[in-house]
């Protein structure tokens, strides 16, 4: 379940960066407080309902920080959970644990709401052949958990950056000077660098759709903020030359809608920046 992108290396640049932001020059609370011996237990307790997500990634921070860690998985990335559950047992140095709780529990709750909202969509456009798609909207140097998150909750990522997709949108139209301009430096541009990037270009309305077509190849057309007759009409004036994504506004009372039209891809940016925190903690058992 963990994706390409969520190297080894990521993990470890990861974990050092949230390290040194949290802990600095030393956890002086559990320093001062527990002897350096003590070994103890402590349980991952939820207090929620939902999709749980983060669990490999928890396992990975207490092992990378010390070896010696136990980590008992209970619960696996992707399962549904509930008030209650124990997610896994952590056992090993009660000073590591109470210096890795808060950042395993932000890590947690975070891509559990995000895993736990991104299942509730795709259940509410099951069977349509559409997919759902993330954005760019994401915390900055958090982006790459969240885009794992979407993953575990069973959607599909869309690009990960500025670096592997090229997307022409309205202030690229605009202050390129029109869509015929943009598509054509943009061919022009791959053809000078060598890169083999797909394009994607957002439509405003159905001569903008048009425009694309008369332009030509273009991988995917996004059709931002129209409504579902206007999607439909999108898709039929397409006619399969390219893939299609609906984007904008969307809600889970609009999406199935939104898929019955035809389209190809559906993206929710809410996803990512519009969730709440799962309620999860990280408790010492006797």
């Amino acid at each position: 379940m963990k994706p390409p992108y969520i190297s080894e290396e990521y993990i470890h640049r990861f974990i050092e960066s949230a390290l040194h932001e949290d802990v600095g020059d030393g956890d002086h609370s559990t320093l001062a407080s527990i002897p350096a011996e003590a070994v103890k237990t402590a349980a991952l307790l939820v207090k929620d309902k939902g999709i749980i997500a983060g669990v490999e990634l928890a396992r990975t921070i207490f092992l990378a920080v010390d070896p010696e860690m136990s980590v008992d998985v209970l619960i696996q990335d992707g399962q549904e959970v509930s008030h209650g559950d124990i997610v896994f047992r952590v056992t090993g140095s009660a000073r590591t644990i109470l210096t890795l709780e808060r950042l395993v529990l932000n890590c947690m709750q975070r891509m559990s709401a995000i895993a736990s909202l991104t299942r509730h969509y795709v259940r509410l456009i099951e069977g349509t052949g559409a997919q759902l798609l993330d954005t760019r909207k994401t915390t900055p140097n958090f982006r790459l958990l969240e885009k794992w998150a979407v993953v575990i909750g069973g959607g599909t990522n869309h690009r990960l950056g500025l670096f592997d997709m090229i997307m022409l949108k309205d202030n690229h139209i605009d202050m390129a000077g029109g869509i015929s301009a943009a598509i054509n430096r943009t061919k022009d541009y791959l053809r000078a660098t060598g890169k083999a990037l797909p394009i994607e270009v957002e439509t405003r309305n159905l001569q903008e759709v048009e425009q694309v077509l008369q332009v030509g190849g273009v991988d995917i057309i996004m059709l931002d903020n129209m409504q579902p007759t206007e999607l439909k009409e999108a898709v039929s004036l397409i006619g399969g030359r390219c893939k299609t994504e609906a984007s904008g506004g969307i809600t889970e009372e609009s999406i199935r809608e939104v898929a019955a039209s035809g389209v190809d891809f559906i993206s929710v940016g809410a996803l990512t920046h519009a969730v709440r925190s799962m309620d999860l903690s990280l408790k010492a058992q006797s």
